[in-house]
């Protein structure tokens, strides 16, 4: 990727999406301002050597232009002095000078038209690079506040579970219902229970297994 389609690709960056995006967004934010950083850095100095560029063509285009008119003055001289041989020569140099001077010349507008484009890139780079530190600090609070409210949001879920509908709520309420009243009836069966162990158990006597009288008497005895 050309350095022109990188600086693009940077202007073109939806930095707020990126935040949001980002699994750290801080480290994401600083990265995209260093990236930035060092395109411009890159920009700036291609403008330079484009600059300078130019001006190397300007001056080739001169050179040229200036040895075409010379060579056309020798063309003219060598005829007027009727030195045919000359002035053919000369006349070949000028063309010469022309075609290289047509040649400078053209690579000079081009070059202008790229000059033009980096300046462009680099006003809207830096521009770009403006505007992500400015909304450094700006993006990064807003992302840890909507962090600190996703937390919040899970706290509150755990503590209060909604209800999961009618039926099962009217199960949970049976439930609680069911237990109640089983607690009561083993309080009521404990404390019976308690009351017939503290009272003398009933005897059951139908009679004993010994004649009675006397004799049973002393049968018992013995």
């Amino acid at each position: 990727m050309g350095l022109l389609e990188r600086v693009s690709t940077l202007i073109r960056a939806n930095i707020n999406d990126m935040v949001d995006r980002a699994e750290d967004p801080e480290k994401m934010i600083k990265q995209v301002i260093l990236d930035m950083e060092n395109q411009y850095l890159q920009v700036k100095t291609q403008v330079a050597v484009s600059i300078a560029d130019q001006h190397m063509l300007e001056k080739k285009w001169r050179e040229n232009e200036d040895s075409g008119k010379d060579w056309m003055r020798k063309a003219e001289t060598a005829v007027d002095k009727s030195k045919d041989d000359l002035a053919r020569a000369a006349l070949d140099r000028f063309q010469t000078s022309q075609r290289l001077a047509q040649s400078y010349r053209e690579q000079v507008d081009d070059q202008k038209l790229q000059v033009e484009t980096l300046k462009g890139a680099l006003v809207k780079l830096e521009q770009k690079l403006d505007e992500a530190k400015s909304k450094r600090d700006l993006l990064l609070a807003r992302h840890r506040r909507g962090i600190a409210l996703g937390k919040g949001r899970q706290l509150q879920e755990r503590h209060v579970r909604p209800p999961q509908g009618p039926r099962a709520s009217h199960r949970s309420c049976g439930h609680r219902r069911s237990r109640v009243v089983d607690r009561r009836r083993r309080r009521e069966t404990n404390a019976s229970g308690s009351r017939r162990r503290g009272r003398p158990p009933a005897c059951r006597f139908e009679g004993p297994p010994w004649p009675a009288g006397e004799g049973g008497l002393r049968a018992r005895k013995a």
